[in-house]
């Protein structure tokens, strides 16, 4: 019997919920599915330009599982991008750290470390701010 997925601890949300292929006129494909520890890795050790050791601790899981993660996320990547395919970035075993807010004015994305009611955008002061923790697990 195969061991339970750990728990990933995710930072920074992302800005997208997934990506559409332009102009493509074959036929529709089936969205890939990138999780949120997948994401986490692809931007801690492609973005970030981290070493798999300190990505790992960041999302607070062991080395070894961190590659594996980031072995399916470059897999799915590759399928994306080659066959054309719809990526939608969703599910998994991860956990947003801190509340995040996104603002629909400015789109800016902040946290809240004093977990205070948030009444407006830090940076426009725009009451609409949405929530981005219930929204993205």
């Amino acid at each position: 019997m195969a061991r339970p997925r750990q728990t990933s601890i995710v930072q920074i949300p992302p800005r997208v919920k997934g990506f559409i292929p332009f102009a493509y006129y074959g036929k529709v494909r089936e969205p890939i599915k990138l999780n949120l520890e997948e994401y986490e890795a692809i931007r801690l050790l492609d973005y970030e330009d981290l070493s798999q050791t300190q990505a790992a601790e960041f999302m607070d899981i062991s080395r070894p599982t961190l590659t594996r993660i980031y072995d399916r996320a470059r897999k799915k990547m590759a399928l994306v991008l080659t066959e054309a395919h719809q990526l939608l970035i969703e599910g998994g075993k991860a956990l947003l750290e801190g509340e995040w807010y996104e603002c629909s004015k400015c789109r800016c994305r902040f946290n809240n470390p004093q977990s205070k009611p948030v009444a407006a955008c830090i940076v426009c002061d725009n009451p609409d701010v949405t929530r981005l923790n219930s929204c993205m697990q």
